[in-house]
């Protein structure tokens, strides 16, 4: 059926390209407050260093990824949709599909990502501490969530 969204698993360093050109239009339409530099430099290691270490799904439609999320071990570590597919319930797909089949109970966001924040909240995640700063140690606070609550949708 033409505009189904399906959820799979990735195949790999094979579509990492195009993981990261969703990555990269999402990053561009959510995340102003990330300094170019920063922006650069995690482009770099997106498929080198980040996606081969996180259990990664794919939301596909009509053959094409739209969107995808990282887990490990009963985390999100990341998830990104295009910005051309926001707002069609990809998102919300990707996360039940991680809480259900992966077990995800914590995420961190970043507290300048207001809609992300919003996101989770909706969906059953609560604020449980904060940091000042991110993993790599750069100045982007990060809210600690988990999920407390059924997921919405």
């Amino acid at each position: 059926m033409k505009d189904e969204v399906l959820i799979r698993h990735s195949r790999g360093e094979e579509e990492y390209p195009a993981l990261v050109e969703i990555w990269r239009s999402a990053v561009i339409a959510t995340h102003d407050f990330l300094a170019k530099e920063h922006f650069a430099a995690i482009e770099r290691r997106l498929a080198k260093d980040y996606l081969p270490h996180v259990s990664l799904v794919v939301a596909e439609r009509d053959g094409a990824p739209v969107g995808f999320a990282g887990t490990d071990e009963g985390k999100l570590e990341m998830l990104f949709v295009h910005a051309q597919s926001r707002g069609a319930g990809i998102g919300r797909m990707l996360l039940k599909h991680v809480i259900a089949e992966n077990g995800v109970n914590a995420v961190d966001v970043n507290e300048q990502n207001e809609q992300a924040v919003g996101f989770y909240a909706h969906a059953g995640f609560a604020v449980t501490g904060r940091s000042a700063v991110d993993g790599e140690g750069w100045p982007y606070p990060l809210l600690h969530m988990r999920l407390t609550g059924r997921a919405d949708g």
